[in-house]
């Protein structure tokens, strides 16, 4: 039976590859749809299929981003807005074009699948991609990640931005000056990205948010590193946090709308998302605690990475950590139930910062004043452990990454911060910290905070219960914390109350707001006298 990938074809644009340096190929298989994909995927031995009907990919070396392997071309039109530094490493046009050249020669004589999609759910604002791979199994993942066209507009498709994918393709990091063999090449001249040496498929993801990072600040649209809901009254949230704090699970609240659980800009006429479908961790994943996010992962058309399977019945292990901690699903946001159809929301009634401290000294939850908002929004605390990345020790390991994005933003932090505080004031939103961490003591002494009283004082939040509480200053870091909410115990509210050792505590927190302060430093020649009055100061 011959392959259904050389009978059926997508839509194929008017505006083809070969203007983008991409001839001379075997095949160029144009917006499959996912079915055809998955026989494509299949046929080349990809991947797996496992029990209930996910794809199932493994990606080898790089089960994560490389940070240290990305760069932004140094061209005129784009290097006096970029904070350069080492997150944004620049790169020369020359090198940019040589591996432009030799990409294209690679893909001579091979079959590439084409998506063309959108970036960005209000059409104001929304940016034409396009992903050529020479992987069928990530173009599976395009496809999933981001918003689809109607037909009847990829005809005349002419994409704003491209990306070229090729996981197998080096660089030759003695020629090209690079870290290693890896590259994340972005050229915002070119409106051109490309990616070689990892099949790591966030870097895709994360490759269309670092873009329109750059694009929509001079748009006058604030894009942020969160995931959004919407209440039944209308009353919508954001949830900034990196990796593992809980954006996701928390946005993920039946009795809410989905908007997104990622990447979303706040326009002068709200909120609305980047992206058609979600990223969502799954390691130790629970049916009971993420019914939603859980169902997903046995069902036909999402993507898992990195998920170990049975290999006698393909069920998914999701407590196998093997091959990863950092363990993946990608799937189209309308495998959520209660999702947005429109991707769109009012502007926030409530903002909130997710944070996984492992040291266990903030508290669950604490009412931000703007100041505080700002001053928390460039700091971007958390905390990782041992067993999510490789290299760390026993003890938890404090992480700043500004705006809860640093490894996506191409301009300085300060851009977005005051963008972020001007909105904040204008709307009257409601700030808070959520520490989604340890209780009882640090990492391998406490435990980690019990989802089901996140949960409730989220909710207490977002139904404007919380917000009149009786607060109370605790001493470290300034934060006012509710003195009760219905469902949660009194004592857990204080972080203090919930060690056995009191003595440890102070230490603990005297220790982290040295380290709130050090971090601040970078930034204060880029705040007001009233952010610096809000910052966290070493506790004497």
């Amino acid at each position: 039976m011959q392959d259904a990938a050389h009978t059926v074809t997508g839509t194929a644009s008017s505006y083809g590859i070969d203007k983008q340096g991409v001839r001379n190929l075997a095949a160029a298989h144009w917006n499959l749809s996912v079915p055809v994909l998955y026989e494509c995927a299949v046929r080349r031995q990809e991947g797996l299929v496992g029990a209930g009907g996910a794809f199932v990919a493994r990606t080898g070396t790089f089960t994560g981003r490389t940070p240290k392997d990305k760069y932004i071309v140094e061209e005129a039109s784009s290097k006096a807005d970029i904070w350069w530094g080492d997150i944004n490493r620049p790169v020369s046009e020359e090198v940019f074009e040589s591996m432009a050249r030799r990409l294209a020669a690679y893909f001579q004589g091979r079959e590439v699948f084409v998506q063309d999609m959108y970036g960005g759910a209000d059409p104001e604002y929304r940016l034409k991609v396009r992903i050529v791979t020479d992987s069928a199994w990530h173009s599976l993942f395009a496809r999933n990640m981001f918003i689809r066209p109607k037909t009847d507009a990829l005809g005349d498709f002419h994409p704003d931005f491209t990306i070229l994918h090729a996981p197998h393709f080096f660089a030759q990091h003695e020629l090209d000056g690079t870290n290693s063999d890896t590259f994340i090449f972005v050229n915002f001249a070119r409106r051109l990205v490309l990616i070689g040496g990892t099949e790591y498929a966030g870097e895709i993801k994360k490759s269309v948010f670092g873009y329109l990072n750059f694009l929509l600040p001079a748009k006058d649209v604030l894009p942020m590193h969160c995931s959004a809901n919407v209440g039944p009254k209308g009353d919508s949230a954001i949830f900034f946090g990196l990796s593992g704090t809980g954006k996701t699970t928390l946005s993920a609240d039946g009795s809410r709308t989905l908007i997104g659980d990622d990447e979303h800009g706040w326009s002068h006429k709200g909120l609305f998302n980047f992206e058609g479908g979600c990223y969502a961790k799954v390691i130790n994943l629970s049916a009971e605690a993420e019914p939603e996010i859980y169902a997903t992962v046995h069902r036909f058309g999402t993507v898992l990475e990195n998920v170990v399977l049975d290999p006698a019945t393909r069920i998914p292990d999701l407590a196998d950590g093997g091959l990863t901690e950092n363990t993946r699903a990608c799937y189209p946001l309308d495998f959520i139930p209660n999702v947005s159809a429109t991707g769109m929301a009012p502007h926030p009634d409530n903002v909130i910062m997710l944070t996984a401290d492992a040291f266990g000294v903030l508290p669950p939850i604490a009412r931000l004043t703007p100041e505080q908002a700002m001053y928390h929004f460039l700091s971007g605390y958390t905390a990782r452990v041992a067993g999510t990345e490789k290299g760390l020790g026993n003890a938890p390991q404090a992480t700043f990454s500004t705006c809860f994005g640093a490894p996506f933003m191409p301009r300085h932090p300060s851009v977005y911060a005051k963008m972020l505080g001007e909105r904040i004031k204008q709307h009257g939103a409601q700030c808070w910290l959520v520490n989604t961490g340890w209780s009882g003591g640090a990492y391998g002494v406490g435990s980690r905070m019990k989802i089901a009283h996140t949960r409730a004082l989220v909710r207490a939040a977002l139904a404007g219960t919380l917000k009149q509480a009786p607060v109370k200053q605790e001493p470290y870091f300034g934060l006012y914390v509710p003195e009760a909410c219905g469902e949660v115990p009194a004592n857990v509210l204080n972080p203090r109350n919930t060690w056995s050792d009191k003595a440890a505590y102070d230490e603990t927190a005297r220790d982290l707001t040295k380290r709130f302060e050090s971090n601040f430093k970078k930034f204060e020649a880029y705040v007001g006298n009233d952010v610096k009055a809000a910052s966290i100061r070493a506790a004497a």
